[in-house]
């Protein structure tokens, strides 16, 4: 019993140490995921806390359950549009890029190890894939918004990449263990039902959770556990079928997160908090698996693979994948620069110790170096990176405070809270000439601790706490009348944007008169709209394009329709 508490205590102190150090993440620009890995190291066998855990096994099954929560929490929270948006170029990156960056790299492993071109292609094959929510843990700790096209592309890459590289890696581990060197049908055909089947799996078994949720009357507090351990069943569904269990539950996660309204934002909170335990446990697991003793025999020729695949092998693989589609040489480089490694490429290098290889550690220790090499090189640059390449939009805005009333299968309201900063909009106006829209209504104002009744005439103050009950679709337009953004003076809406807002359907002809810039003949009858298609078949907002000396700024996307644009005068 001893014993057990002494492990209860453990584990909760390790977990405290590593929700409290998240903090350093936004003032030093390290990866939470980073912080994780490294407090496991501390915690084990080489560290101070001396926690002896060499259970691959165990490790393996909970890592994959993480992995399978952690990727159920991002199909939630993917929207179809911006899905629509990065599909394609993400699904060439995914497939096409994993392979070349894998060949690319286990290539150069073989040469500058000394091993056989097998094991230097297995190498590749485990470091293949990406793992971009340690991107987005970073940017969005540091509050950065990137383009819709890169960011899309980059987050659906994340969740689709992943089977690729586990295919890879077994296949080759299969070859390594059957001693054949050829390439048999039965390897692809057993590479697309993973594929095929693990989609199926995953959109059907979305749409039967999606229902459930919807339709079903439980306790407000039971949905986001249907939610959970039915991506989850997804995911084992589709493993035993011996499909991608991993391409499955992001797939489930994204039509759920799409198909159901009613309680959604509920199930979204809890998962966010059940991800980040996923990741707290995967990397302090990871952490106290490797023995930092052991890895150091391995730095130096480690350090030259992570090297090459950062700067020559993954931007290479980008720039072949993004050939066919419209991304500027800033997108390229940028997403060639993302190609942060995570805990993907540490559980599959436990693959050949599960095939009873005896030289696994080999393996094993080459993957967790290089990705240690990853999260310090390019976790600490992706935010200086984005602005350098000017990459980033100005960030929308966001309610303080959210509370759904509504559960599913009943009316839909929330109770919104904000707190007025020095730069809020509604500073400027009355309780009597609030623009609340729909069937948003106000219901209190609290200034100073106390509530306060405003009269007709009196304005708002800083500091104000303003309470309302509104639906989900009202919350855009509240964000805008209530919160004040801070942005650098060039992500200003003017800086950014330009000077005037301006109708799609407008005559490039009929502007080039009023603001004096030169139109070709065969273009001067072109609405904006189809200059801007004519450049982009997807725009997203902050796309630009240019016109002599004026440049047209993409304000508003919806459903791939453009609603407003920017006009932007350069001298």
């Amino acid at each position: 019993m001893d014993v057990l508490n002494q492990l209860i205590l453990l584990a909760g102190v390790l977990f405290l140490v590593s929700i409290l150090a998240s903090t350093l993440s936004p003032r030093v620009g390290m990866p939470l995921l980073l912080v994780f890995l490294i407090i496991g190291m501390l915690a084990g066998q080489d560290g101070i806390g001396g926690i002896e855990f060499d259970d691959v096994e165990s490790a393996y099954f909970l890592a994959a359950l993480a992995l399978a929560v952690i990727l159920f929490d991002g199909g939630l929270r993917t929207d179809i549009h911006n899905f629509r948006v990065g599909l394609r170029p993400a699904l060439s990156l995914a497939t096409v890029g994993v392979v070349a960056t894998s060949a690319l790299c286990g290539a150069f492993a073989a040469w500058v190890l000394g091993i056989g071109w097998l094991e230097g292609l297995l190498i590749g094959a485990i470091v293949g894939s990406t793992d971009a929510a340690a991107v987005f843990s970073v940017l969005n700790m540091q509050g950065l918004a990137l383009k819709t096209r890169v960011g899309a592309t980059l987050e659906i890459e994340s969740g689709l990449n992943d089977p690729m590289a586990i295919f890879l890696t077994i296949l080759l581990v299969e070859l390594m263990v059957s001693q054949e060197s050829g390439f048999s049908w039965m390897m692809l055909t057993q590479f697309f039902w993973q594929m095929g089947a693990g989609a199926a799996i995953g959109i059907f078994g979305g749409r039967l959770l999606a229902l459930g949720v919807g339709r079903l009357a439980l306790s407000p507090g039971l949905y986001p556990l249907l939610a959970l351990f039915g991506g989850i069943s997804i995911f084992g569904a589709a493993a035993v079928l011996q499909a991608s269990g991993f391409l499955a539950v992001y797939l489930a996660g994204l039509v759920v997160g799409n198909r159901v309204s009613k309680g959604l934002y509920n199930i979204q909170r809890f998962h966010d908090g059940i991800a980040w335990l996923a990741q707290i446990s995967l990397f302090l697991m990871l952490g106290l698996l490797v023995s930092p003793v052991s890895l150091i025999g391995y730095a130096s020729a480690a350090l030259l693979v992570a090297l090459f695949l950062i700067f020559v092998a993954r931007p290479l693989a980008v720039w072949l994948c993004l050939l066919p589609f419209q991304f500027s040489w800033q997108e390229k480089l940028f997403i060639g620069w993302v190609g942060l490694r995570g805990a993907v490429p540490i559980v599959l290098a436990m693959f050949p110790w599960l095939a009873g290889f005896e030289n696994w550690p080999f393996f094993f220790n080459i993957a967790f170096v290089m990705v240690l090499v990853s999260l310090v090189l390019q976790g600490w640059t992706v935010s200086p990176l984005a602005r350098r390449l000017n990459l980033d939009v100005p960030t929308t805005s966001s309610r303080v405070q959210r509370v759904e009333l509504g559960v599913p299968g009943q009316d839909h309201y929330e109770f919104v809270g904000y707190k007025l900063a020095h730069d809020s909009p509604a500073l400027k106006l009355t309780s009597a000439t609030l623009p609340l829209p729909g069937r948003a209504s106000l219901l209190c104002v609290m200034r100073g601790g106390q509530p306060a009744t405003l009269e007709a005439g009196d304005t708002f103050a800083e500091g104000d706490h303003v309470y309302l009950l509104a639906t989900p679709l009202e919350l855009d337009s509240l964000d805008k009348i209530f919160v004040g953004v801070a942005e650098p003076e060039r992500l200003s809406a003017q800086a950014f944007f330009g000077e005037f807002v301006i109708t799609p359907r407008a005559k490039l002809a009929d502007l080039a008169l009023l603001y004096s810039f030169e139109v070709p003949s065969d273009k001067a009858s072109w609405s904006i709209a189809r200059y801007i298609y004519s450049q982009y078949r997807y725009p997203v907002v902050g796309d630009r394009v240019k016109l002599g000396q004026v440049e047209f700024v993409v304000l508003e996307m919806r459903d791939n329709r453009l609603l407003k644009v920017s006009l932007k005068l350069h001298k």
